[in-house]
């Protein structure tokens, strides 16, 4: 017998609503996705420019969770949870903004911080069909923030968030320092915990699709040199191209290759010539966490 959960992931990009029933079989937790859905708010434009959450985002945001209220209740969710990231961790008005939600739809949004979310990403590395005997190291690039977890015999060794994503690249709001910060943290990780023939997990929407248009299928990994291939062309490319040649939504189209350059980035760093995409992000690892709370 499966049990329904419900996650809202409030990113910096997107606002996304995943729903799935887990079951176990054997011992151990198997999921399966009921829906997904994706509103391309993007939070991060007003919060990287100008430090706050405007009214007309703010109203966009507070419709979209009562309308995921809706859906959660029409598919018989039994429990769900709302978590929000970046953009809203830097808001000045981000606890304002989350008040007026709550007290408008009755959903309650917990804004994580960078290790929790590093945590929850992480979690899925328990249904992943890897190889528990090899180093692997988890980055996961959303609008505001890049996690990322070094993972070995398939425990978590250490994780680290950093104020890099794809929202905050194209609006030119990266700090250098903060690029030095993320070299110097994984060089010193590799030589700390002795990182060598490390395999690359890749998580988040746009690598998803870049694992795509890599001419990746299903389980199989994309090599360091299809994705460098991909960066090029959708380089080359006009951002009307990007919508129709390469199927691209009009808010992946422009985000896509500066998150590609981050994979890359973190590929260079850990010396690895190949990358996994197992599909799963910070919604799966919610909905995980949730059924475990719930059985312990």
């Amino acid at each position: 017998m499966s049990q329904r959960y419900g996650a809202i992931d409030i990113g910096s990009n997107a606002v996304r609503l995943m729903v799935k029933a887990i079951r176990e079989e054997s011992g151990e937790v198997r999921s399966d996705k009921v829906a997904y859905t994706r509103i391309p708010i993007r939070l991060g434009e007003d919060v990287f420019e100008t430090g706050r959450i405007s009214p007309a985002k703010e109203e966009a945001l507070t419709l979209a969770i009562e309308a995921f209220h809706l859906l959660l209740q029409s598919m018989g969710v039994e429990e769900f949870r709302a978590c929000a990231t970046s953009a809203m961790r830097e808001a000045t008005n981000g606890p304002e903004v989350v008040e007026a939600i709550r007290d408008r739809t009755g959903v309650s949004i917990e804004v994580i911080r960078g290790r929790e979310e590093a945590d929850l990403i992480f979690s899925n590395f328990s249904i992943a069909s890897l190889d528990r005997d090899r180093d692997y190291v988890y980055v996961d690039v959303g609008g505001g923030s890049t996690e990322i977890t070094l993972i070995r015999s398939g425990k978590r060794v250490e994780a680290m968030s950093f104020r890099i994503g794809s929202v905050r690249l194209l609006k030119g709001k990266v700090k250098p320092e903060i690029q030095e910060e993320l070299r110097t943290w994984c060089q010193e990780l590799m030589v700390k915990h002795e990182v060598s023939n490390a395999m690359v997990i890749g998580t988040g929407g746009n690598i998803n699709r870049l694992h795509k248009l890599s001419g990746g299928y299903g389980p199989d990994p994309i090599s360091k040199q299809a994705l460098e291939a991909t960066l090029r062309k959708l380089e080359q490319a006009s951002h009307a191209e990007r919508l129709d040649r390469y199927g691209l939504k009009p808010d992946r189209a422009d985000v896509i290759v500066p998150a590609c350059r981050i994979y890359l980035d973190a590929m260079d760093l850990f010396a690895a010539e190949q990358m996994v995409v197992p599909k799963v992000g910070l919604g799966d690892g919610m909905v995980l966490d949730l059924h475990r709370r719930r059985n312990a």
